[in-house]
């Protein structure tokens, strides 16, 4: 992970469309203590989805987020709203059984359909618009697996075809369709929620870190890092990773992957319809407005965090496949964004563990986000409100399907044991001096591995490569400029500041 982009091939910065086109509100940190009905520790789409429904209800709530709303995975996303989340019918009902894939379904239809009225109810103009859901395979393999996911379709009484082709000129050998989904601008519609949250006397606090929870007084306080407490009859973990674990092990039972996304203008038009590839690696389309034009967002390429390899031929890859395809008049945007896998790719919405009731956590989403954790927000307000609903059981932490979770957990354990240990054993080949501006790389400083990077006026940033969560080695991440780790997904800036959690605490400086 240490090849960098080449001089002059990139010039265009990893900021997502959706935030350069939006203006997003900005809100101090908290600078005292304070007590509400609801702590909410997130301010991405979950956070606020949750807030704005129990501010509705009459309920004080406090957002806490550690950066910027809205600039985490929510800010990052490829904002498809849909029930269709890859080749996972089928599994779901080998796995959990018919009725738990077809709440699932439910689960997400009932999504859309509330991203639906709340834009028709407050009159929002986020570019929201119904379009089917293609799932095609390009191999015999695959072509077997759309089959019979298509088939799942039908048992679940899911709307739906099989057709033998799509649009664009992609050799397929079958997709299958999930009719009248839903793709839209997120900062667009989140930013009306925003508006009615701070309306109903809602706080929102930014550049506010939580870092704890403390359980010994009669109400719970969430502890930020500069030790303000929020006292509250429930705290909501909406943050990325969960940022409190209550003993529910989730860094052991969640993974951590990274993916791309180039938007770009093309020299063929866009059909219509949102598309996922069921081989890997992966690949998406869809398109959203731009003055006037399509941008075609293209993504995919996704690897385990911390284990991929550089950055730039991920881009790459994207850029070959969407130029066979469309055709590249422009490419004018590209990120990547980091999302949390389950063990049984069904989120973790609920009480964060059995005998926390009043600490909640939803987490996972599994890069199907925006779908997911608008299901997981009216859960979530439901449980606060004791309320019943329909999916509280599906979307239980504390659930464990025998297959296949016992194998899951075990494989990504042992995969974060090997690379703890080949951490520990790899040895930098590199001295500071090799290292390029606006490069960085793991390299020996006085004996021992180290991380640096270098600023583009040659200014040196040097850090202890030993992840502050686990003890993992991280490695550098050229496309988004970060040291990230191979274990569980831990990421820093280039003065090791945490990026993404489940760390806490930065990395150590090291010095000359």
């Amino acid at each position: 992970m240490t090849e960098e982009f080449p001089q002059g091939k990139m010039p265009y910065e990893p900021e997502p469309f959706w935030r350069e086109s939006t203006q997003v509100h900005t809100f101090s940190p908290l600078t005292i203590d304070t007590e509400v009905d609801v702590a909410i520790v997130g301010g991405g789409i979950t956070g606020i989805t949750t807030a704005y429904l129990l501010s509705k209800q009459g309920m004080k709530v406090a957002i806490l987020e550690a950066d910027q709303i809205l600039n985490g995975t929510t800010g990052h996303t490829t904002a498809k709203i849909t029930a269709q989340h890859g080749l996972i019918y089928d599994e779901f009902i080998q796995h959990m059984g018919e009725e738990k894939a077809k709440q699932y379904y439910q689960a997400n239809t009932d999504a859309l359909e509330f991203v639906r009225q709340i834009v028709k109810e407050h009159q929002i103009e986020c570019d929201l618009t119904e379009e089917d859901a293609y799932i095609y395979a390009v191999s015999d393999q695959y072509a077997r697996k759309v089959i019979k996911e298509y088939e799942a379709y039908q048992k679940l009484g899911i709307h739906s075809e099989y057709v033998e082709s799509i649009p664009f000129s992609i050799d397929v050998k079958g997709a299958v369709v999930m009719k009248s989904q839903g793709q839209f601008h997120p900062l667009k519609y989140l930013k009306v929620l925003v508006d009615e949250i701070v309306k109903s006397g809602g706080e929102i606090y930014e550049q506010t870190t939580a870092i704890n929870i403390d359980e010994t007084t009669p109400k719970p306080m969430v502890i930020t890092r500069e030790g303000r407490r929020v006292t509250c009859k429930y705290a909501i973990s909406c943050s990325h990773f969960p940022f409190f674990d209550g003993k529910g092990f989730y860094f052991s039972r969640l993974h951590a992957e990274r993916s791309y996304v180039l938007g770009i203008l093309a020299k063929q038009d866009f059909p219509g319809g949102m598309y996922y590839s069921a081989d890997s690696p992966t690949r998406s389309l869809r398109y959203t407005p731009m003055n006037g034009e399509k941008l075609i967002l293209v993504s995919g390429d996704g690897h385990k965090t911390g284990q991929g390899t550089s950055t730039y031929k991920h881009y790459k890859a994207l850029e070959q496949f969407a130029e066979n395809v469309l055709g590249i008049e422009e490419i004018k945007y590209r990120w990547s964004a980091q999302d949390l896998y389950t063990l049984d790719k069904v989120p973790y919405v609920g009480a964060i563990t059995s005998n926390k009731p009043n600490i909640l956590v939803a987490t996972g989403y599994r890069k199907w986000g925006m779908s997911n954790s608008t299901a997981a927000a009216k859960l979530l307000a439901d449980l606060v409100l004791e309320q019943d609903n329909p999916y509280q059981e599906l979307y239980s932490p504390s659930r464990f399907y025998a297959d296949p979770s016992i194998k899951k957990f075990l494989m990504q354990n042992l995969d974060v044991a090997g690379h703890l240990i080949e951490g520990k054993i790899d040895i930098a080949d590199k001295r500071i001096e090799d290292v390029g501006n606006d490069e960085g790389s793991v390299v020996v400083v006085n004996g021992k591995r180290a991380g640096c990077y270098k600023d583009k006026d040659g200014n040196i940033n040097l850090v202890d490569t030993t992840c502050t969560h686990m003890g993992c080695e991280v490695e550098w991440n050229s496309g988004d400029r970060s040291w990230d780790c191979p274990c569980h997904g831990s990421r820093y800036s280039v003065t090791g500041d945490v990026l993404e959690g489940p760390a806490k605490k930065p990395l150590k400086r090291v010095d000359m």
